[in-house]
């Protein structure tokens, strides 16, 4: 009897560890992603055309990046998860030696955010819903 107890007990836990992973792996849907995002605090906005294409102004990409205006095209990169994918942006008219292209995560709930690997700085942005 104690033996067909425990073993409940484990299919139970288990069919709630499924149920709980499934719920930290939402993945992002690509057609929610285009709109204005901005950060209240620097006035930092950018926007994501359904035509791939995007444009930024006042917009720092990094910790140390002075606040910039940038355009070009970008694409959801899809790692299996909400906390692995990313938006690549791919910015036009770089030169030699400059960056050409960043990482924009998306963080669910309307945020998307450029960050540092070690999480030690973040810029969040937030979708803007009023026309």
């Amino acid at each position: 009897m104690g033996k067909l107890t425990s073993g409940r007990w484990f299919a139970a836990a288990l069919a709630a560890s499924a149920v709980l992973a499934a719920g930290c792996t939402a993945q992002v849907d690509v057609e929610d992603l285009p709109g204005l995002y901005r950060n209240k605090e620097t006035g930092g906005e950018i926007t994501l055309d359904s035509d791939g294409t995007f444009t930024a102004t006042h917009l720092s990409t990094g910790e140390h990046a002075d606040p910039d205006d940038f355009h070009g095209k970008w694409d959801f990169v899809d790692n299996g998860t909400l906390s692995d994918g990313f938006v690549y942006l791919d910015i036009d008219e770089r030169g030699i030696g400059e960056v050409s292209g960043v990482h924009l995560y998306a963080r669910g709930g309307g945020k998307i955010a450029f960050s540092t690997p070690d999480g030690s700085w973040s810029l969040v942005l937030t979708k803007r819903t009023e026309t």
